[in-house]
Parts: C-alpha cells; structure tokens; sequence
C-alpha cells in the first residue's frame, strides 16, 4: 500500500481537514503529523488545545494509522524519515511563507519519486465567523495565561514589548519579521508604570492611580490576544495589595512584577542617586504571600523584581533575597541592573540556577542593551521585557513634526515623516475583531 503523508496545524478541527484526511486515505496508508505548539503559535496562533490532546483527537479520526509530532513548519525531518509515496495539502499553500514550505517538500520528495497531491482549499461563508470566534476565544484572560505558562515551561525565550495605549498594543500584537525561515513575533504586551505616567505628563511615583492603570489594561485587552504582564510598582501598602491584585487579575492581567522597595517609589534606573529604600526580605514576603493568598486563578503570575544590585547592596543580597521570595511562593525573579554590561545580572542567573533550575527569571535590559537574546537564554533567563522603546520612538517622531510644521508653516513637509491614514486604518480591527 501507497503510504500519505499530511500535516495538520489548527487544534480546532473543521469539515476541510475531514475531507483532506479522507482524499488522503483514498491514496493510501495515512500518517498525519501535528504540528507542534511553539510552530503554530510562531505562524499561526496560539493553539488552544497543547499537543498531546490535539494528537488523541486526530488518531481517533477515520482513515488516520499513525499520528507524529511535526517539530518544524517545515516537512523535512519526517519525510526523510517516512519516505512517504505522496504529501497530500490543500491548494492554499502556494503563496505566502507556505510556498516556501511547499517548494521543500517537493524537492525532498524528488529523492525517490514522491509527489504532491493538491485539493481545492475548503472555504465557506461561516468560516469568517469561526476564525474570529476563535480569536475572540484566545483573548480571553485564563487563556492569556495559559499561554504564558505553557511557553515558559517549554523553554521559550518570552519577548515582551511595551504598550502604552490600544494603538501600541496592537502594533506589538501584529509586528512580525521574517528572519532565518521564521517569523519572529513579540509574546506578551508590558504595561509599565513609568510609560502609563509619561503618557499623563506625571512623574514615575507610583502616582498614578490603580484604577486609572486599568483602564489602559482594559483598551489593551480588547484589541489583543497576547499576556499582559503589568508593573506593579511596589504594590502598594500591603493592606491594599490583596485588593490590587485581584482588581488586576479581574482586568485580564496575565502577571504582575513588584518590586521590593518601600517609601516613595522612584525609577530604579537613578540608583543611588536619590533616595530609595528596599524593604525588608520579611515584609517583602509578607507581601508575597498575601498576594498569592488573594488570587484565584492558578495561572496568574506574581513576580518578584529584586532591587539589590540597583541599591549596589551586593549578589549575595539579591541571590538571599531571591531564595526567600521563592519560598513564599512567587511565581518567578525579575533581576534589574543599571550597569552597561550584563556581567552582574550573569553572575546572578548562574549561580541562581545553580541552586534553582525551574523558576523562571525576568530581565529588563534597557541598559546593558547590547546584549542578544540567545545569550540571556544560556545564562538561564526565561524572559526579556524591552519596557519603554514604543514610548521613546514615539516622543522624538512627535516632537520632528511638531517642529517641521512651526518651521514650514504648513503641514507637507511633515506629512513625508508620517504613516498614512489609510497605513493606520488598516490596524484598526473592524467590528470590534482582534
């Protein structure tokens, strides 16, 4: 018998990959490989249903012998492997980044005869109205954090960008750049505090109140699918954490990070060049707990931002208060520098995964910014936050049109500086669609 190969992406089924699976088994003996989750959430979207369950459903599905895990978007790997007689698709890959995948296969295939076998792309009316179910599904919160999770422990390296309005926001949900074979995509959207406070023309204080915050989580929700990972400042007083974080974990927030200083709250970035005063690794913990106490979700994320090496109080100081925050139960350490070069936030991490290899670790390298992704990733880091850079892109852009148009009198000269309305329009979502 004929053997057929046909990889499936979607973890939501619809009557065109029944029908692809069943022109499938007309050729003969059908193996479907599933695409693993990290390429469907790279080039698809965030799949609902992980893996493991998406590959029973498919099994159970008359005309399938085998199911495989597909670790690349590519189908190299397994048809080397499987040496199928035919690679049944759909007619719709051939254009866009899957005619690259096509034109792989096909030469692949070459090595021993193989060949392609296209049928017409399965389309109806409804199917408009799923696809947007299904993003409205992916936006919502216990879904946000799930994914957040579920990305963290299979070792991804977490992006995350800052947003300070629905506009930012959606820019960091659809900015994407092909680079290597792959699209590269921000995970998660960072509402920070000193943004939030620009934005209003205040000082980063912490003077901007909660509710006033969750109303920019709130613009950002409905626009985006991506976690929301929030600066929590300090969290206040500890009587009023419990009732803050559980106003955030209401607003859709996926995790909040705090930090372990007290008094009134300044940018970490001045150091010692003002006054600032850390809180004691017990209040701290206090205030840990309590938090941890008044959330319902188990996917919420609390994290821990360590301020020692910002106060210049040492490794031993930031790696004892790191131990102690984990035993009252936080979710994750954020280490903060203000240094050029990330050697003390290296020094951190390794010897932190000495000790500890699952929590995860949280850096914000807005000044040691030379370094790449691929080496926070060998020293142990989960995640990156670039905090402010949509903020302080937008500020110069502004204030160049501003001063062209005082200059010129006129607004032409500043248009050629501007996106189009129509460039703008086209981000917007229609009918209230992500």
């Amino acid at each position: 018998m004929k053997k057929v190969y046909l990889c499936i992406s979607t973890d939501i089924l619809q009557p065109g990959h029944v029908n692809v699976i069943k022109k499938a088994a007309e050729l003969g003996e059908v193996t479907v490989g599933i695409l693993c989750d990290e390429c469907v959430a790279i080039y698809e979207k965030y799949p609902i249903i992980p893996l493991v369950e998406r590959m029973k459903i498919i099994s159970a599905i008359k005309g399938v012998e085998h199911v495989v895990e597909q670790k690349s978007i590519y189908y190299d790997d397994n048809l080397l492997e499987l040496r199928p007689d035919y690679v049944i698709h759909g007619d719709n890959w051939n254009k866009g980044y899957q005619a690259e995948v096509k034109a792989c296969a096909a030469r692949i295939l070459e090595q021993w005869g193989g060949k392609i076998v296209e049928i017409p792309y399965y389309h109806t009316e409804n199917m408009e109205l799923f696809h947007k179910s299904m993003k409205d599904v992916r936006g919502l919160p216990e879904v946000r954090r799930q994914r957040l999770r579920h990305d963290i422990q299979m070792g991804n390296m977490i992006k995350v960008m800052a947003a300070h309005d629905g506009l930012s926001a959606l820019l960091v949900e659809k900015t994407s750049v092909r680079k290597n074979g792959q699209n590269r995509r921000f995970d998660g959207i960072w509402i920070s505090s000193l943004c939030d406070s620009t934005v209003m023309g205040k000082p980063d204080i912490e003077l901007v109140d909660l509710t006033s915050r969750i109303r920019v989580v709130e613009e950002i929700m409905e626009v985006t699918t991506k976690p929301i990972i929030f600066d929590g400042d300090t969290g206040g007083q500890i009587e009023h954490f419990a009732y803050n974080i559980r106003s955030l974990e209401r607003a859709g927030v996926s995790a909040v990070i705090i930090e372990d200083k007290t008094g009134l709250k300044r940018n970490s970035l001045l150091g010692n060049d003002v006054e600032q005063h850390q809180d004691s690794v017990e209040g701290f913990c206090r205030k840990i707990r309590v938090g941890k106490k008044a959330l319902s979700s188990g996917n919420f994320m609390l994290i821990a931002r360590i301020e020692s090496l910002i106060l210049e109080q040492g490794l031993h100081d930031a790696l004892e208060r790191a131990r102690a925050y984990v035993e009252a139960g936080v979710d994750g350490i954020m280490i903060h520098s203000r240094k050029k070069e990330p050697d003390e936030i290296f020094a951190f991490c390794d010897q932190f995964r000495m000790e500890d290899a699952n929590t995860p670790i949280v850096v914000v390298p807005t000044t040691f910014d030379s370094v790449y992704e691929e080496e926070l990733r060998q020293h142990g880091i989960n995640m990156v936050i670039y905090a402010n850079h949509m903020l302080r892109a937008a500020f110069p852009a502004m204030q160049s049109v501003a001063e062209t148009i005082l200059e010129n009198e006129r607004c032409l000269e500043a248009g050629e500086k501007c996106m189009s309305i129509k460039e703008i329009l086209s981000l917007i979502p229609v009918e209230g669609g992500r």
